[in-house]
């Protein structure tokens, strides 16, 4: 083995180091030690191209191990599927390890490395979110979602805890360790700070949300829809009622366009609650991931359809471009073989229960989602996170959207298949959840929303305002 691959393989190890302070782990000092060993691995090369391979095998490492959980999915019919998963995570690990290689050599090409590695990691874990549709999963300011430093997102949003942790990392290779300690302490403080003020009253509305635990394998299995429904019905039918009953995303085994009088056995077990469900809806050769809401009697009043799809998962990119040109129909949308997006994010008037801003499954992971012209009072994700296995991505995922509710200052209702299942207030706090994968409910009270943080208003601008400022050292002499 060469010194250059033996260098590569240490930076790959020092990568999925740093990826530990991803949740469930929540190591965020590991994070911090393994990026500044990376930094000081990067700042040592003196051509770009070399940089570029330290950190695209090193972010390669951190995206591996925390993006793992991609597997789970082509486990769930293993001896079709299966094959794929190893080709599926390298794929994945080492191609958004792609932007940090970019960091890494726009970082040595500067002449001032540890700067530009401070302004290029944190502009690269930005773009992640918004190129090609985004991927904003596992960003590197994520490591603070369960501590006090997290509140900085309603200013700053994630991207701004991106910026600290770059930072505190190139501060421990420079002259300023003590700096980057004060500096951690300070926000550290005021984030704890943050969550002693007072917060309003709960809303008083009462909500049931239900968890049925419909194992993935089995989930659309034609013999066990009847089972999966009678268990949500069983739930949802316990008294008193709530205001509001929740079923998660695609909970309803059934299309109400087939089988309408479904609509009315779902109410009638409701016993005079709404209902928020998940479902598959089709109209014609087109199909919605959608949220319903079922009025007492038994009507449908508003129905909001995902926009923001998962690529290859629920639909293929050009799908439809594809059936035009080449009549493949396998990746058209327009023909039934993939979700239609929807029309983008809103806000429903729910009257009494309030206005609801609706998230189904993996827009969450995106701030910009949550952008409506009218403010929510509320926040509601619901998921299927069956296919994400059980030991990290599920609670990862729990995490991000843990984070949409303190950049918002909106409380949030996260209702999961199997987990997890909780309410957050408008700080991100958990005030109650579930058990993870059991079949069971949680009556709950409505938290109150905050007055719109900074970062509901201006989204990223408050944090490209810090990069320009950083940048402009590059012309301090």
């Amino acid at each position: 083995m060469t010194q250059r691959q033996r260098n590569a393989a240490a930076a790959f190890c020092v990568g999925a180091i740093a990826a530990l302070g991803q949740s469930p782990f929540g190591v965020w000092g590991a994070t911090i030690l393994a990026l500044a060993a990376l930094f000081w691995a990067i700042e040592r090369q003196t051509q770009p191209q070399h940089a570029a391979l330290i950190g695209w095998v090193g972010g390669a490492g951190y995206f591996c191990l925390s993006l793992s959980w991609i597997v789970s999915p082509f486990f769930v019919d293993a001896p079709r599927d299966g094959w794929m998963a190893p080709f599926a995570l390298l794929i994945m690990g080492f191609g958004l390890a792609l932007f940090w290689a970019a960091a890494a050599a726009f970082a040595v090409w500067s002449k001032r490395p540890l700067l530009g590695l401070v302004i290029g990691l944190t502009a690269a874990e930005l773009a992640r979110g918004y190129v090609l549709t985004g991927f904003p999963w596992a960003l590197v300011g994520h490591i603070w979602i369960d501590t006090p430093v997290a509140q900085w997102a309603a200013v700053f949003g994630p991207s701004g805890l991106t910026l600290l942790t770059c930072v505190l990392a190139a501060g421990l290779l420079g002259r300023a360790r003590l700096g980057a300690v004060g500096a951690l302490m300070a926000v550290w403080g005021l984030g704890v700070w943050q969550l002693t003020q007072p917060m309003p009253a709960d809303t008083g509305i009462r909500l049931r949300l239900v968890q049925p635990n419909a194992t993935q394998s089995l989930k659309w299995d034609a013999d066990q829809a009847r089972v999966f429904f009678d268990r949500l019905i069983t739930m949802t039918a316990v008294k008193p009622a709530p205001d509001l009953v929740i079923w998660p995303e695609t909970a309803l085994p059934y299309m109400l366009e087939y089988d309408p009088e479904v609509a009315q056995v779902i109410a009638d077990a409701a016993n005079g609650a709404t209902v928020a469900m998940g479902r598959q809806r089709v109209d014609g050769p087109q199909g919605w991931n959608s949220l319903s809401i079922l009025s007492p009697a038994g009507i449908e009043t508003a129905i909001y359809d995902k926009h923001h799809l998962v690529p290859f998962g629920e639909y293929i990119p050009f799908g439809d471009a594809l059936f035009e040109w080449f009549n493949i129909s396998a990746f058209a949308a327009q023909t039934g073989n993939a979700y239609t997006a929807g029309p983008g994010p809103q806000v429903l008037d729910l009257g009494p229960l309030g206005k609801m801003l609706p998230l189904i499954c993996y827009e969450a992971v995106f701030p910009q989602d949550l952008r409506t012209k009218t403010r929510a009072t509320w926040i509601l994700q619901i998921t299927n996170d069956a296919w994400f296995g059980k030991i990290t991505g599920p609670f990862q995922h729990a995490a991000q959207a843990r984070l949409r509710a303190i950049e918002q200052g909106l409380p949030l209702v996260r209702v999961a298949n199997t987990g997890v299942t909780a309410v957050y207030d408008a700080r991100g706090r958990i005030l109650a959840d579930l058990d993870f994968d059991v079949a069971s409910y949680l009556d709950t009270v409505l938290p109150a929303p905050l007055p719109q943080p900074p970062y509901s208003r201006y989204g990223e601008w408050p944090v490209l305002v810090l990069l320009t400022c950083l940048s402009a050292l590059f012309f301090k002499r």
